[in-house]
């Protein structure tokens, strides 16, 4: 009974302490209520107030910016009509400017008028006194034709032809002065330097061609240079370079090439080998190779003969081996060292007869075609080329002009660049020392003919002389003698300009005038 009664206790407690607790609840509820509701409501006024402070502040606002802006319509209406006002008084201040001008144009038109009306009555007033003048002139006219007979077109023929005929008997007397001036002081000295210089100076000339001929012992010699289906020819040629001609002639075959450094190798070879008898493709190749170093010590020996030959020192040893390269090549059959070396010999003593330094002279003169030996391996002229290689290794200034200047390339402005000039035409024109082939010098012959048949006077002409000389006979009734002189000057500025020649063309000139009559 005891525990019951206490058990009955705690719950009576837990039922006090839960209906507490509700009514506690239930209170605190009621006050936050309360309490916000009073917040919600000092909130609300709060707002409304603020709203309408809002209110009041938009309207002041409101009313500023009205009245600024009718101070603004208020201003910029001021501003344009003071801009309309200054816009007015510059239009009527333009308006007055352009009546001005106008004034004045009627002004000016009117003096223009009035000038072009006395304009009109002076030139009707000229106009009538060059009538009158022209009727005095043909009146004039008429009594100087029935005093001299002559019409005003035959006194006009009359006059120019005697005027022309005074000027060209002045410009023919003038020429005969100047030339026979030149001729007295240049002519003698010339001719006795250039026959010293070619009297002292024998060369031989072969002219040689560009083909190569090896004799054969026999001909079955042929069959083993061909070789089984040919090898040992194709063998040669691919390693020369060289064509080989086999044909009918007996013991002998031919070797074709522009090279004649190449046809050099391909003969000593081929004379190795048939003098070895040994023939095959392997032998071949050894023997050409020995062939071309030999070639290429018989190259520098030339160059060094060359110049031991001619007396210059202190020459580039690339330009002594192109020297001896000149040994094979040729121009017109001509051979170029033989050439130069005479070129060299020849403007030394002319040089040493002018006062100049030999050494120079023989220099340049060895040296001017040393482009010959390079023209198959640069591009441009054998002048150019050898300008290029003689500054190249260092060659004197006057060496490199003369070398520039001896073909007439460039304007020659020293003596010795005139001498090797000399030198060069003097070895080339000598007779057998180039030879030519038959049609071009047909070709060159008709030309010159042709050039001088061209001019007005000529009846006709003829080149002699291997093309070294040209007579022309002249019209006697066209041509007189003082213009002789004048034609004989323009046919050889016709040909210098018009024809490349070695050496120079002698221009004769023939003029016969006959008179026939029979005594009865």
């Amino acid at each position: 009974m005891g525990q019951i009664a206490v058990w009955l206790c705690i719950v009576i407690a837990i039922l006090v302490a839960a209906a507490a607790g509700v009514i506690a609840f239930f209170m605190g509820f009621n006050y936050r209520k309360n309490k916000a509701e009073a917040e919600i409501g000092s909130a609300e006024q709060e707002a409304k107030r603020i709203v309408g402070d809002a209110i009041k502040t938009a309207e002041a606002k409101k009313k500023e910016i009205v009245l600024e802006g009718k101070d603004e319509v208020h201003r910029l209406r001021n501003e344009s009509e003071k801009e309309l006002a200054d816009r007015r008084k510059e239009i009527q201040h333009q308006e007055r400017r352009i009546l001005q001008k106008e004034e004045s144009l009627e002004k000016k038109l009117e003096n223009m008028e009035r000038k072009e009306n006395q304009i009109d009555q002076k030139n009707k007033k000229a106009e009538e006194r060059l009538q009158e003048a022209e009727a005095v002139k043909k009146s004039q006219f008429d009594m100087l034709e029935k005093i001299s007979s002559f019409t005003v077109e035959q006194a006009k023929e009359y006059l120019l032809n005697n005027l022309e005929n005074e000027l060209t008997h002045e410009k023919a007397v003038k020429i005969r002065e100047f030339e026979q001036q030149t001729k007295e002081d240049a002519d003698k000295t010339a001719r006795e330097i250039i026959a010293l210089a070619i009297q002292r100076c024998a060369a031989d000339h072969v002219s040689e061609a560009a083909i190569s001929v090896v004799p054969l012992p026999n001909d079955e010699m042929k069959g083993r240079i061909i070789g089984r289906e040919g090898r040992n020819i194709r063998a040669i040629e691919t390693l020369t370079g060289v064509d080989l001609i086999i044909d009918d002639t007996p013991e002998a075959i031919t070797l074709s090439s522009f090279e004649p450094v190449r046809r050099e190798v391909a003969r000593i070879a081929l004379e190795k080998l048939i003098a070895d008898g040994r023939i095959h493709p392997t032998r071949i190749e050894e023997t050409v190779e020995k062939a071309r170093r030999e070639v290429d010590s018989t190259i520098k020996a030339e160059g060094e003969r060359a110049v031991l030959e001619v007396g210059v020192n202190g020459v580039h040893h690339e330009l002594v081996k192109l020297l001896g390269r000149l040994r094979y090549r040729t121009s017109y059959g001509q051979n170029v060292l033989n050439h130069s070396l005479e070129v060299a010999y020849l403007s030394g003593m002319m040089a040493s007869e002018l006062g100049l330094d030999p050494t120079v002279a023989k220099r340049a003169g060895l040296l001017h075609d040393i482009g010959k030996a390079l023209d198959h391996e640069m591009e441009g002229s054998h002048v150019q080329i050898g300008v290029e290689v003689a500054r190249k290794y260092r060659e004197s200034e006057a060496v490199i002009h003369a070398i520039a200047a001896h073909h007439g390339d460039v304007e020659a402005k020293t003596i010795i660049a005139c001498v090797v000039q000399a030198a060069d035409a003097i070895s080339a024109a000598r007779p057998g020392a180039r030879r030519e082939n038959l049609e071009n010098y047909i070709k060159r012959l008709e030309k010159l003919e042709e050039v001088a048949s061209s001019f007005d006077g000529v009846e006709s002409c003829y080149a002699i002389q291997a093309g070294r000389e040209i007579r022309i006979m002249v019209k006697p009734d066209k041509i007189n003698d003082e213009k002789m002189t004048l034609l004989a000057r323009e046919i050889c500025k016709k040909i210098e300009a018009d024809l490349d020649y070695p050496g120079q063309i002698k221009v004769n000139m023939i003029r016969e005038s006959r008179a026939v009559d029979y005594a009865k």
